[in-house]
């Protein structure tokens, strides 16, 4: 039968329910601006019913749990498309500091000191025996060496600070999964679904994911409580419950897969620094030797989607040599040798299909344990799409991109542009004369291997690639009268044939025979020598020496009467002899008689010349194109331009599609201070009614306790 005291615990738990509910709606008022709050409720639950002669009789209410209201779905797609946001943000921030850097129209940049230098080589044309001219030519050469090293200097500094800032965001990546680790274990001990929801906790672990989020891409699996997993989209575990994966920032790596099958007991070693990796994959099995049965293997530097090619449009192939014999790919110089000992060489065969990689620069690799690592740093294609194995998302897939694709794709074309003018000037001051001939002349570019055929990969020439079979033409004077010194003095190197003149093989002849043939032509009149790896050539006593028409381009390879030096923007400079005498600048020519005449301007002319002119320009990763260095400059600088339009777009929109999920999420889970006041009112009125039936309980005992007495 209801009783008295059944009235005062009705009035009891109404009173707790309404003072639970009073309590959690005062945090949601107190935590309206609290990041990663989630607005929370109590449930209530009407207590047991107790059979009674007139039927059931509840006895009231009591608070069952406090909930939070958050949409986990929501939730998994907001996070993904933050991290697409943040990477497109990231990339286009760095981006704009860049298309600053090539904005030509807001300063004397690289396009208008390359028109002047045009310029100049035009007015010496007309005037070559002009000093005024050719100091107004050396002068703005520096001008225009000063804006190719300082632009080349500021986008490696731009380099330089992304280091900076993806090792502050792997060491907060890392801290966050720490954090994250400890949370799930807190959860695990707290959180009693439906009895102890540990509402704080979960909120704290979900801001936290979503900071994790903006760094990199990541999958959150939540088997219940503190049961949670989070990958990359990649699938590299970084959190499992409360262990923790790490990851690193690390310096150079190399790898290699073998093929089925394959003994091979060596590794691969490098020289040399580069923005991209290199795959390298054998494609004919043999030796690592210097023979020419050595193994074969083809480069790719987007993972083995495309591979370098010849300007034909063929694999380059290259062979497995020892340390003696390394050969040059791209930036580096690669050899083949064993665990611990980089000067020997392997003594099992290579397998087709074995395959190195090669990571020239710092990286980020996620480690399963303390030995065993996988490289997950963040690779665009060759077609511009992204590796789907490595890091895709998050500010640090941004820093890496910038660093690597985008920053590395403008070094390595601006590098290509200098070295396409350092050429090709080159190509054709080295077949002019100035205004005094040679008594000496050392080349400016050396070989690693003397007796190796100059065109090989394996002698460090830097222009190696570029000479050609054919001729080159060389005269001797006298140096008291200035007239030819024989009929014996002057004509093509003779490489050596049995029966008449050789011309020059670039695929037979070394450093070696090059010295060789200048001694065998014309020993009577000079003395040529290798010192250092450079190519010396000294007249004898009473002559002197000029060089004229080459269609090997030796003497442009070897820095033999050249312009510049140097072979890329970094290295690029002037040929220290020309700059140190005005009259070395060619800007006339040997005539076929022999005669450099005053006023001649054939070199100057075809020089200025080259404004116009289509020339081959490649890089290792995008291959030849025919173009004016000119227009070839303007496309990087439109590159620049578009991939920062590019990145702002792409922000913009993933930014727009993650604002609207985050405002689908704060609309469940955020606190509307409107409804929060309207329950507090209700509550309020709750708690006071209670009140009243426990005041009306105890008025109704004080009643039976009077008739009682």
């Amino acid at each position: 039968m209801p009783s008295v005291h059944s009235i005062l615990n009705i009035g009891r738990w109404a009173l707790f329910s309404s003072q639970t509910a009073l309590q959690v709606t005062g945090n949601n008022i107190a935590n309206v601006d609290t990041p990663g709050y989630s607005r929370q409720a109590v449930v209530f639950e009407e207590g047991i019913s107790l059979d009674a002669s007139c039927g059931q009789i509840g006895t009231g209410v009591y608070a069952k749990e406090v909930i939070r209201y958050f949409n986990e779905f929501i939730e998994e797609q907001y996070n993904t498309k933050a991290s697409t946001q943040e990477r497109w943000y990231t990339q286009y921030q760095a981006l704009l500091s860049m298309d600053n850097l090539f904005n030509e129209s807001m300063s004397q940049g690289i396009n208008s000191a390359t028109s002047q230098f045009w310029a100049d080589w035009q007015d010496l044309s007309l005037r070559p025996e002009d000093y005024s001219a050719r100091e107004a030519l050396m002068g703005d050469t520096q001008n225009l060496l000063s804006a190719i090293r300082s632009t080349r200097n500021d986008i490696v500094r731009q380099q330089e600070q992304m280091d900076d800032y993806i090792t502050q965001e792997v060491e907060e990546v890392n801290k966050i999964l720490e954090e994250i680790a400890a949370l799930n274990l807190q959860i695990q001990v707290h959180d009693i679904p439906g009895q102890n929801n540990a509402n704080s906790l979960y909120d704290n672990r979900a801001l936290l994911v979503r900071e994790l989020a903006e760094k990199l891409d990541i999958d959150f699996v939540d088997s219940g409580g503190g049961d949670v997993t989070i990958l990359t989209k990649a699938g590299h575990t970084l959190v499992d419950g409360s262990q923790v994966f790490e990851i690193k920032f690390e310096g150079s790596k190399t790898m290699k897969e073998l093929a089925e099958g394959s003994t091979f007991d060596g590794e691969i070693f490098f020289d040399g620094s580069d923005d991209f990796e290199y795959t390298l994959e054998v494609v004919t099995g043999g030796q690592v030797s210097n023979a020419s049965t050595a193994a074969v293997f083809r480069v790719s530097l987007d993972g083995g989607r495309t591979w370098m090619k010849d300007d034909d449009g063929n694999d380059l192939h290259y062979s497995a040599r020892p340390e003696g014999g390394k050969v040059s790919v791209g930036d580096l110089t690669i050899w083949f040798g064993i665990d611990g000992d980089p000067s020997t060489a392997p003594a099992n065969q290579l397998s087709a299909g074995d395959t190195f990689t090669i990571v020239p620069k710092t990286g980020l690799y996620w480690y399963e344990n303390t030995s065993t690592c996988m490289n997950i740093t963040p690779q665009i294609y060759g077609s511009g799409t992204d590796n789907q194995r490595r890091l895709i998302g998050g500010s640090l897939a941004g820093y890496f991109n910038f660093r690597d694709h985008y920053v590395g794709g403008y070094l390595e074309k601006l590098d290509a542009f200098a070295e396409s003018m350092i050429w090709e000037v080159n190509r054709l001051h080295s077949q002019g004369a100035g205004l005094q001939n040679f008594n000496h002349v050392i080349g400016t570019y050396s070989v690693d291997l003397d007796n190796t055929a100059l065109v090989s990969n394996s002698t460090g020439l830097a222009f190696g690639d570029k000479i050609q079979s054919g001729s080159s033409m060389v005269y001797i004077y006298s140096a008291s009268t200035g007239e030819l010194a024989s009929s014996a003095s002057y004509g093509p190197l003779d490489f050596g044939a049995a029966a008449g003149i050789q011309n020059f093989d670039p695929s037979q002849h070394s450093l070696e025979d090059v010295r060789d043939a200048y001694n065998r032509t014309f020993g009577n009149f000079l003395t040529a020598d290798i010192v250092s790896g450079r190519l010396r050539i000294q007249s004898e006593s009473g002559y002197e020496f000029a060089f004229g028409t080459d269609t090997t381009g030796l003497n442009a390879a070897l820095g033999i009467n050249t312009f510049f030096d140097g072979s890329d923007a970094a290295t690029m400079g002037l040929n220290v002899n020309t700059e140190s005498d005005l009259d070395l600048i060619c800007a006339g020519h040997v005539n076929g008689a022999g005669e450099a005449n005053p006023g001649d301007n054939t070199a100057a002319l075809a020089i200025a010349g080259l404004q116009y002119e289509e020339v081959t320009i490649r890089t290792a990763f995008t291959g030849p194109t025919s173009q004016t260095l000119e227009e070839y400059f303007n496309v990087l600088v439109g590159t620049v331009g578009g991939d920062t339009a590019n990145a702002e777009f792409n922000y913009l929109y993933h930014k727009a599609l993650a604002d609207d999920l985050d405002a689908r999420q704060e609309e469940t889970a955020g606190v509307n201070l409107d409804e929060e006041m309207s329950n507090l009112i209700k509550f309020q009125s709750t708690y006071t009614a209670a009140a009243k039936l426990i005041q009306a309980a105890e008025d109704m005992l004080q009643t039976i306790l009077t008739l009682k007495s």
